[in-house]
Order: C-alpha cells, then sequence, then structure tokens
C-alpha cells in the first residue's frame, strides 16, 4: 500500500525529516498529564509560547524537565507512599512523560511550579530574512 506523504509535492524540498515528525508525534496517543500551550506576543519583543501541564501532587523534585536537540520531554515519577492506607484512591500517582518537538530556534528559557501547574516558557526569536542572490555561471 503507497501512502500518500504530506510533503510529496515537487515544489516542497528537503521536508522529510518533518513528515517523520508528523508520524511520532501522532503516535503519542497518551492524554496524561492535560496541558495547555499559550502564544504571548509582545510589541517589539520574540514570541512567548507558555506549555502549562497540570502535574497536581508531584513536587518539583519529582518532575524532569530536558532538552535534547529539539525535543522537550517532561517527564514525573512519584515515590509510592506505602505507610498509608487508603480507603479510596482517585488520586493517580503514575509515572508519566509527555514530549514536545521544538522548531529550529526555539529556546526553553525557564520552568515553575506553582499550584499543580508546571509552566515551561519558550521563546521564538524573529527570523533575520534575508535574500541571497546566486550567481550564475556559463559553461560554453
Amino acid at each position: 500500500m503507497t501512502r500518500n506523504l504530506a510533503f510529496s509535492s515537487p515544489f516542497l524540498l528537503g521536508f522529510e525529516e518533518i513528515e517523520r515528525l508528523f508520524d511520532r508525534v501522532s503516535k503519542t496517543a497518551d492524554g496524561y498529564p492535560p496541558y495547555n500551550i499559550e502564544r504571548i506576543a509582545g510589541e517589539g519583543e520574540p514570541v512567548r509560547i507558555v506549555i502549562t501541564l497540570a502535574v497536581a501532587g508531584f513536587d518539583s523534585n519529582e518532575i524532569e524537565v530536558t532538552l535534547e536537540e529539539n525535543e522537550l520531554t517532561v517527564g514525573g515519577r512519584r515515590n509510592e507512599d506505602t505507610a498509608r492506607d487508603y480507603l479510596h484512591r482517585g488520586i493517580a500517582a503514575r509515572q508519566f512523560q509527555r514530549t514536545f518537538v521544538l522548531a529550529d530556534g526555539m529556546d526553553v528559557t525557564g520552568a515553575e511550579l506553582k499550584d499543580g501547574l508546571l509552566s515551561i516558557e519558550l521563546t521564538r526569536p524573529e527570523p533575520a530574512r534575508a535574500v541571497k542572490r546566486i550567481p550564475i555561471t556559463s559553461r560554453g
């Protein structure tokens, strides 16, 4: 069976990596923890993006935020409290991992945990637009 690629146009050259990114991102089906992504644009400032994850019950030492190449990964692991005897346990203590693929040039500027919400701030500097003239050589 042949797959119709979104970037298979002959006018889109060198976008194979984006197609692979779409495949990888579409395979993340787990919805935990829930998250928001907010775009904050200020006049004369680079665009800021804030990713907020609902991580209620996790302490900052139980959460790890890492950036490797263009992948931002947020993971959490809680230690099981065996000293407690629960009659009902509705608050999950499960581990999680959520990965976000970042575009080139994105910069992670910080992370803050407050009131059960982990906020990770990123900036996207405005790319410099440049026109490059390509010299043409003659073979004769």
